[in-house]
Order: C-alpha cells, then sequence, then structure tokens
C-alpha cells in the first residue's frame, strides 16, 4: 500500500471532518499533557520518597567492646545484603554530636565529659530495601553478640511506603481512565469519517477492495490525530519544566527529568499519543467497515 496515498486520505479525513477531528485531537492533547505532568510530578515525588528513606538510619548501640570487636561486628554487618553503607561513632563522636545537638549549657557538659553515650554503627540500607526488609535487617542484627539495642524510625518508613504506594495506585487508575477516554473520542471521530464516507466505501468493496486497505487511511487519520496532538501537549511540558517553573522555583534540582534527561520522558509519551490514535482509529475502522450496512 502506497504511503503517499495514505498519508495524502490521512489529512483528507481530518479536513471533511474538522470540528470532530478537533475535538478528538483535543482530548488526546489534554490525556497527553495530564498524563506527562503526572509522570513528572509522580517521578520527583518518588525521588523525594526515596531520599527520605535513604535518610532514615538504622542505630546499632554497641555493648562494652574493644575496639577489634567492634571492627569485626562492623565488617559482618556490612556484608548484608541489605546494607549499603555501615559508619562507626565512638564514644568521644557521641559526646560532641550530644553536645551540638543539646546546645552548651554547664549540665550538657558535664554529661558529655561523662562519656555515658555507647559507641553505636549508624547502617544505611540499600534504597530499595522495603520496610519488611528493614525490619527484618533490624532483627538480624539485635541478635549479633555485642549489640546492646537496635532503633529506627519503622513508622516514618511505613508511612512513607504506604503513601507511596497510595500515590502509584491513584495515579495509574487516573491514567488508565485518562487515556481509555482519549481513545473512545478518537474512534468517535473514526467512526463519523467512515460514515460520511460509507458511500465510496461500498463502492471500493464492490470493486474488490479489502477491508485492510480501506481501513488503512482511516488508522493513519487517527495516528496523525495522536502525533499532532502529542507534539503540541510535549512542548507545552517541556516549555513549562524548563522555561517557567525554574524561574518560579529557585530549587530546581528538584525537578529532575527521569534519567536526567527530558528526552526520555518526552519520547515516550509521544510514542503513547500516536498508540492511543492508532489504538482508537484501527478499533473504529475494524469494527464498522467490516459491517456490511454501512
Amino acid at each position: 500500500m502506497n504511503l503517499g496515498y495514505l498519508l495524502r486520505e490521512g489529512f483528507a479525513g481530518l479536513r471533511r471532518t474538522p470540528l470532530a477531528a478537533l475535538t478528538s485531537m483535543f482530548s488526546l492533547f489534554l490525556a497527553v499533557l495530564l498524563i506527562g505532568v503526572l509522570a513528572r510530578v509522580g517521578y520527583n515525588l518518588y525521588e523525594v520518597a526515596e531520599y527520605l528513606k535513604s535518610r532514615v538510619e538504622v542505630e546499632v548501640f554497641l555493648e562494652d567492646l574493644d575496639r577489634q570487636s567492634e571492627r569485626d561486628l562492623e565488617q559482618k554487618i556490612e556484608k548484608e545484603a541489605l546494607v549499603e553503607l555501615v559508619r562507626y561513632v565512638s564514644r568521644e563522636e557521641a559526646s560532641r554530636i550530644f553536645r551540638q545537638e543539646f546546645g552548651m549549657s554547664g549540665e550538657t557538659e558535664a554529661l558529655a565529659e561523662l562519656n555515658f553515650l555507647p559507641a553505636s554503627l549508624k547502617v544505611e540500607p540499600v534504597r530499595q530495601a522495603t520496610v519488611a526488609q528493614v525490619d527484618s535487617l533490624v532483627g538480624v542484627m539485635k541478635e549479633l553478640p555485642g549489640v546492646a539495642d537496635v532503633r529506627f524510625n519503622l513508622a516514618l518508613l511505613e508511612t512513607l511506603e504506604r503513601r507511596s504506594e497510595q500515590l502509584a495506585l491513584a495515579g495509574g487508575l487516573l491514567v488508565f481512565f485518562v487515556l481509555l477516554t482519549a481513545m473512545i473520542l478518537v474512534f468517535n471521530t473514526i467512526r463519523l469519517t467512515i460514515y460520511a464516507k460509507r458511500d465510496l466505501i461500498r463502492a471500493m468493496k464492490l470493486v474488490g477492495a479489502t477491508n485492510r486497505f480501506i481501513r488503512g487511511p482511516f488508522v493513519v487519520e487517527g495516528m496523525l490525530q495522536g502525533a499532532i496532538a502529542g507534539g503540541l501537549a510535549l512542548g507545552l511540558i517541556v516549555a513549562g519544566f524548563e522555561g517557567v517553573l525554574p524561574k518560579l522555583i529557585t530549587r530546581t534540582d528538584l525537578l529532575g527529568w527521569p534519567y536526567g534527561e527530558w528526552y526520555y520522558l518526552v519520547g515516550a509519551l509521544f510514542f503513547l499519543s500516536v498508540w492511543m490514535g492508532w489504538a482508537g482509529s484501527f478499533w473504529a475502522a475494524r469494527r464498522f467497515i467490516r459491517n456490511e450496512r454501512i
């Protein structure tokens, strides 16, 4: 099938039903724009949640051990698969941190000089570790000889994980609804175009044209709608996040693109927009061109 013929007929279809085509493209434009903003904001929220999770340290308080025993225990914990980093905090450093956090009053100085705080190990779990895995790691470390106690903020981790799952579910449902709505509008646009060309389609069938041949221009029309709408929406997204928001927000480091570049997200969304146009038009063309009564 000639590509030039498909493109000519695809653009001609846009001109035959301009109002329906504009409605369909506008819906695709809004769909891609909304999905793009959701993806960008969702990605940044995910990065913030992961950063907060990485800041939640597990603190392992040690019994009164000699330095070699402390090193052995530190190496043993470092070998755990879920451990990213282990940092040793001596009694002296713990006293210094105590002074910084509680001020320099006479009582504080007296307590710090007593060196009453135990040495500890600050353990940073790997970023992809779940709350259940971190909790299991804590249980393992509590059983190690020489460990007096293990503390970490379980409630904060549980809250972060629960909120992340809720946001992902809500975002997924919203994206599905937007995709379905946009595809239905493309479906209706192509159906109107098919109805407008019903006499020509009957004539083409009479001279032996296959359903596949007749369906081609309508599918191309849907893909053109997706490409035009997606290009406009993505241009607005890039301009907004690259040009407008950096002038309004001082912390531009909080607005990172997936994989560090804008074109990964833009490329995926453009493909999605064209796919939505293809899916809606193919659905309509396959259903109505088969119908001998058109």
